[in-house]
């Protein structure tokens, strides 16, 4: 009886597996085809960060030049280049589209529109700016889109970028730009809102050099 079992079983297995030939032989052109194009989609993968790679090593090296004239505040020719081995912010952000190098270049390009005083192009490049996951950079590009809009007298929404800044910083940096945001809202007279700012800084930051002096900010708006 178990030998015929046995038999049976190797009968069945037999057929199932002339079912699975016969199957891949009528759709071995799908087959084909099909693992053809998982190949050529990893293929392309592999070979668009390898050219994405190369790129952004350009890019780097075209931004250290540009960097070199924005820390010498030469921020006409760190924005549009000087013709020669600075290529420029605005032509990197333009060159290397995509890429990590091309989305600091917008930092850099709003702060320098910043410092010439021209707020609406500091805070279209600024706005470009996608903050990143740091608690330095990016709270600082958020705090300067913020300082953009305090010189162009959207107050409100200028101090509620800085308390972003602070609650993305959660350091030294947070201090700064609430006390900075809470003077904002002192100037609009909206005094409670200034006043927890002011708290804030006391019972969060007690150690920071600004919270040594916070009581008197804080006994002004009472």
């Amino acid at each position: 009886m178990a030998k015929k079992n046995i038999k049976e079983e190797a009968i069945g297995l037999d057929a199932e597996l002339r079912k699975s030939e016969a199957f891949i032989q009528k759709n071995l052109k799908t087959i084909l085809i099909a693992l053809a194009g998982v190949i050529v989609i990893v293929a392309g993968v592999f070979i668009y960060q390898k050219h994405m790679d190369e790129v952004e090593a350009e890019a780097q090296t075209a931004m250290s030049k540009s960097q070199s004239l924005f820390y010498q505040e030469q921020f006409e020719t760190a924005l549009n280049g000087d013709g020669a081995a600075s290529k420029g912010f605005l032509k990197i952000i333009s060159d290397y589209s995509g890429t990590k190098t091309a989305n600091l270049a917008n930092l850099y390009a709003g702060l320098c529109y910043y410092k010439m005083e021209k707020y609406d192009e500091a805070i279209e490049y600024l706005e470009s700016f996608s903050p990143k996951n740091d608690n330095s950079v990016s709270p600082s590009a958020v705090a300067a889109l913020g300082n953009c809009y305090i010189q162009k007298d959207q107050k409100e929404k200028g101090a509620e970028k800085l308390i972003e800044a602070a609650n993305m910083a959660k350091n030294s940096l947070s201090p700064v730009f609430i006390l900075q945001a809470a003077e904002v809202y002192e100037n609009l007279g909206q005094n409670d809102k200034a006043l927890n700012l002011y708290n804030e800084i006391k019972s969060e930051y007690p150690t920071s050099p600004i919270a040594q002096n916070i009581d008197k900010y804080i006994e002004r708006v009472k």
